[in-house]
């Protein structure tokens, strides 16, 4: 188990927190013995997103989001990046981060789909390989509204579904 993805998985929205940890560790189970699952983003706040959102445009950087503040699922807690990581030198490290669509890439995408992620790989536009979201048949507008209504789970800041 990876300390630092489940860390990262504490921070999603409280009605998928559960099912991402379970499905974080059964997508390992079928990797190989060398090869992790690395849970890269979470929950991003709205400033953090603008900061993602400008690399690129008016900061140094390639561009790597079309989505600003509020426009991504990340800001509601309801979305994940991934990567895969390698123990190449077989030492239990897993030093080396990927982002290249292989085999392994794909092992995990097909899980987490047939457990109802939607993949960002998918989208018609900005393929998204990293990204996975559960927005339980919300749409973005529909979360930003409850957001701006300050309509949130008591006493945090994750929206009611």
């Amino acid at each position: 188990m990876d300390k630092i993805s489940i860390e990262r998985i504490q921070t999603l929205h409280p009605t998928i927190r559960s099912k991402a940890e379970n499905d974080y560790l059964a997508a390992n189970k079928l990797l190989p013995k060398n090869v992790r699952l690395r849970i890269t983003q979470a929950m991003r706040t709205w400033d953090e997103q603008e900061e993602l959102y400008a690399q690129g445009r008016t900061k140094k950087g390639k561009i790597v989001t079309n989505a600003k503040a509020g426009y991504s699922w990340h800001n509601y807690g309801l979305a994940i990046d991934i990567c895969i990581l390698f123990d190449t030198n077989n030492d239990g490290t897993f030093e080396t981060a990927s982002f290249k669509v292989d085999k392994y890439w794909m092992i995990v995408t097909n899980y987490l789909k047939s457990k109802g992620w939607n993949w960002g790989g998918d989208w018609k536009t900005f393929k998204d390989y990293p990204h996975f979201e559960i927005t339980h048949g919300f749409s973005l507008s529909e979360a930003r509204r409850r957001y701006m209504q300050r309509k949130f789970i008591p006493n945090t800041q994750y929206i009611t579904l």
